[in-house]
């Protein structure tokens, strides 16, 4: 494929925004090559400024869950743009889309909006460490939870030391509230507890993994991190920006039928446009400012036409109860056809799937955290990608992330996307 116009804007675009791009994974850095500009997308498909067509397994990260450009979320933002696009004030709307959320998802009572998946997660520590009293929480090694202080942090020498910053201008003395835990390691997590009593407020887990590629929770794990909070009198926060809405109608709560204290959002609850929110029971949201001392507030927290968006998506994925079924379907059809021809073309690969969440990792031990992630071949992964590219499929540019599934994609999508990977294998 030609990508030329792709490349003037991406050249247009380094005199203006560092690196020419307003979110690091888009520049293409880990694969090499320029990024693909999109002009458009609809259904399944991604469209870019050169006029070239690719199936889409990004899907804005998340969010398109039933395809771009879906009608009832388009009417949705085009119908309230007319009456205004934001007030800084309450509307029935926030009210609205609050009750629909709740419904939805087990354990939680209240729900608050923000703008961003990173916006969330901040505010669901900050809330936890304000009805905790304690300082210091656990996060997991491969595990993103957005780019605020807290969550940048690296392991230390030892399992049971301090993190340390692995980005400037994050200091040692927030690295030092931030602990670095082994995900599916619950032993881990107990010493790190046992090292820190009466410390931690709150774990923060992607309870399915998906920013080290898919990795799915071994079978007691979320259970483990459930116990420990309990008896430890220790905050369970799910970040689900990307698993909420998406793996189950309630989320991973539902999905494996554990409860978290506090849950974050984002991705699918915005319908695509810039939405996070976080929520939990009455007693702990009740804690937030007006009405309690933890604060809290954005100006275009609320926005009518996020609000309108997300309030669309939600309402149809609420109401079409075989949803969750078809993405399932779809992602496990995906998976035994690119296990086929990996095996067919003997390729050293795992795939790991759960729900409409699918990645490729091109190692074959099998991929449990950041550790085993890390084994994959990377230079493998960077022809593929540019190999799928160039056969009309565009796939994260990271060999750390994982695909998402859109119900628009149909059968013969999957099937030339399988075809694809068996032809791009056999030039490995």
């Amino acid at each position: 494929m030609l990508y030329q116009r792709s490349s003037q804007l991406f050249a247009e675009a380094e005199k203006v925004i560092p690196g020419g791009v307003n979110s690091p994974v888009r520049a293409f850095k880990a694969v090499g090559g320029t990024p693909i500009f999109v002009k458009s997308a609809k259904g399944a498909y991604l469209y870019d400024e050169d006029g070239n067509r690719f199936i889409d397994y990004i899907n804005s990260w998340g969010p398109m869950i039933l395809g771009h450009a879906y009608a009832p979320v388009v009417d949705a933002v085009i119908s309230r743009a007319r009456l205004g696009t934001s007030f800084g004030m309450p509307t029935a709307l926030e009210t609205e889309i609050a009750a629909l959320a709740v419904s939805m998802v087990p354990n939680i009572d209240k729900i608050r909006f923000v703008n961003s998946g990173t916006e969330a997660c901040m505010s669901a520590v900050r809330l936890a460490r304000g009805f905790t009293n304690k300082d210091k929480i656990i996060k997991f090694a491969g595990c993103y939870h957005g780019h605020s202080d807290s969550f940048l942090i690296q392991a230390g020498s030892g399992a049971i030391t301090f993190g340390s910053p692995n980005s400037p201008g994050v200091t040692a003395g927030t690295a030092k509230d931030t602990l670095l835990a082994q995900y599916n390691d619950i032993e881990n997590v107990a010493d790190l507890i046992a090292a820190n009593a009466n410390e931690i407020a709150a774990i923060i887990v992607e309870p399915v993994a998906g920013n080290m590629g898919c990795i799915p929770p071994n079978k007691g794990f979320l259970e483990g991190l459930r116990q420990l909070c309990t008896d430890y009198g220790i905050l369970l926060i799910f970040d689900e920006v990307m698993t909420g809405f998406r793996l189950a109608r309630g989320g991973v709560q539902e999905l494996y039928n554990i409860k978290a204290d506090i849950v974050t959002f984002g991705k699918v609850i915005g319908g695509g446009l810039p939405v996070g929110a976080f929520a939990a029971r009455a007693e702990i949201m009740n804690y937030l400012a007006p009405i309690g001392p933890v604060y809290q507030a954005g100006t275009l927290s609320g926005n009518p036409l996020a609000m309108a968006a997300g309030l669309a998506m939600l309402k149809a994925l609420n109401e079409d109860a075989a949803v969750f079924e078809r993405l399932a379907a779809k992602t496990a059809y995906l998976a035994a056809g690119i296990d086929k021809v990996l095996r067919a073309n003997e390729v050293d690969f795992t795939i790991n799937t759960v729900g409409s969440m699918i990645s490729v990792h091109f190692d074959a031990s099998a991929v449990v955290d950041f550790k085993t992630a890390a084994k994959g071949d990377n230079e493998i992964f960077k022809k593929f990608f540019h190999g799928m590219l160039d056969a009309g499929i565009y796939i994260a540019p990271s060999a750390y992330e994982t695909w998402f599934i859109t119900d628009a994609l149909s059968y013969a999508d999957l099937d030339f996307t399988i075809a694809a990977v068996d032809q791009v294998s056999k030039t490995f």
